[in-house]
């Protein structure tokens, strides 16, 4: 179903929609229930624009939740993919794969860290981190250790990595939870050195927090963890799982601050579509991990490795580190715009292309809760697809290769359904 909506016969675009109402049936009788999915039955994608199943075409600004960062199907990664699937689909950890060996090395020159482990997603990531901070501190004698994570944070859905995440929304139905976390206020450096006492071994977080609403630490805040690294020797845990990889303006969002981590977890972007996850530590901390200690069955699989280097020729080639910030700063320039018109933005926020415009919903000017959700729905019925995450803060992550004219026809939608909104509050 290649055709636009416009080139269609009505034959076909009946067909698309008895097409599309069997998926939702079937998905909604098979499946269980846990994604609040919109009707919408994606089924093909390129660069920055998406198709449904009636061949309507999308302005694709979630990219997949900040996945697919060279695009939809980039002919250097579908090319890697299918040459890889030819050679060779699953090798065990049993024996070396040169893929997982040639990406190691990579992500190790381009962080400055020693050593990588490879899973299968960024909650995967984040419960290995977990556990290797916990050996580290097991190794040096220190009983009973305290991770420390931050308000709004996520890091994951799996018991460690959902302590972690400090919003209790997130925990209810799942207690008892495992103990060892504590959580502070997110940017808060007097509550930061309050809590450090001999049993803290590592600080968890977010530079620049996704899912919680794109709230990106300050550098006062980040030099503050280096500092107390540096008095305490706690372990400093950079989670880059939605915002590493070129996503701020830069390959890795530490870079923005000047502070080295001594471990970091990534995904999301990182397979160009393909499930992985990286693990990455320095030597000291990385080599307490021996056979035995950890692994995961489908980590390092050669054809997600392949996929991986081929995103990362693609990055670096492409420069879409320099896009992604460049673009960004146009994209938060029109968002401010359209927060001078609408009384109800509340702030536009971000870093690069992660990028959060905020709806207020208290005051004399606030839409009623929820407005973010009719705000994706209208966006989605004129071909814009963004999401609302924190309840009410509109998040734009779109494919690093978007250009600038996708970007003002994202915001031209926006507008559109800004205004369908506005005249609701008036009426």
């Amino acid at each position: 179903m290649q055709e636009s909506m416009k080139e269609m016969s009505p034959e076909a675009t009946t067909t698309g929609k008895s097409y599309t109402a069997q998926v939702i049936r079937d998905g909604q009788q098979y499946l269980m229930q846990n994604y609040a999915q919109l009707p919408l039955v994606l089924v093909r994608g390129q660069g920055a624009r998406v198709w449904d199943a009636e061949g309507r075409s999308y302005l694709d600004c979630v990219g997949g939740i900040a996945v697919n960062s060279v695009g939809h199907c980039h002919p250097r990664v579908v090319a890697a993919i299918r040459e890889q699937a030819e050679q060779l689909i699953h090798c065990s950890n049993l024996y070396w794969s040169p893929q997982s060996v040639t990406l190691a090395k990579r992500l190790v020159q381009l962080s400055g860290l020693d050593r990588a482990f490879f899973c299968n997603s960024g909650t995967e990531a984040n419960e290995a981190a977990i556990k290797l901070v916990r050996k580290y501190a097991s190794l040096h004698g220190q009983e009973q250790p305290e991770i420390i994570s931050f308000t709004t944070s996520f890091h994951g859905r799996t018991l460690g990595a959902l302590t972690a995440t400090a919003q209790p929304k997130f925990w209810q139905g799942f207690e008892p939870l495992p103990g060892g976390f504590v959580h502070l206020p997110f940017k808060d450096v007097d509550a930061l050195r309050a809590a450090i006492n001999p049993q803290t071994v590592a600080i968890f977080i977010e530079p620049v927090q996704g899912e919680g609403g794109v709230n990106e630490a300050t550098a006062e805040f980040m030099q503050a963890l280096a500092r107390v690294r540096e008095e305490h020797g706690v372990l400093l845990v950079c989670d880059e799982v939605q915002c590493g990889l070129g996503r701020t303006g830069k390959m890795f969002a530490f870079e923005h601050y000047g502070v080295q981590p001594d471990v970091m977890t990534l995904a999301k972007a990182l397979g160009g579509g393909l499930p992985i996850g990286a693990l990455l530590a320095r030597q000291e901390v990385a080599t307490v991990f021996q056979p035995g200690t950890h692994g995961s069955t489908f980590g390092g699989n050669p054809v997600a490795c392949a996929a991986a280097l081929a995103v990362l020729d693609v990055m670096e080639q492409e420069d879409l580190s320099a896009n992604a910030g460049q673009i960004g700063n146009h994209l938060m320039l029109k968002l401010r715009e359209l927060q001078a018109q609408f009384p109800f933005i509340k702030e536009v926020r971000g870093l690069g292309l992660l990028v959060g415009m905020e709806l207020e919903y208290t005051g004399p000017t606030a839409l009623a809760p929820g407005a973010g959700k009719q705000v994706v729905a209208l966006c989605q019925e004129n071909g814009l697809l963004i999401n609302c995450t924190a309840d009410s803060v509109i998040r734009f992550i779109p494919p690093l290769t978007i250009t600038r004219d996708e970007a003002d026809e994202a915001v031209g939608i926006l507008k559109t359904a800004l205004q369908q909104i506005a005249g609701k509050v008036q009426g």
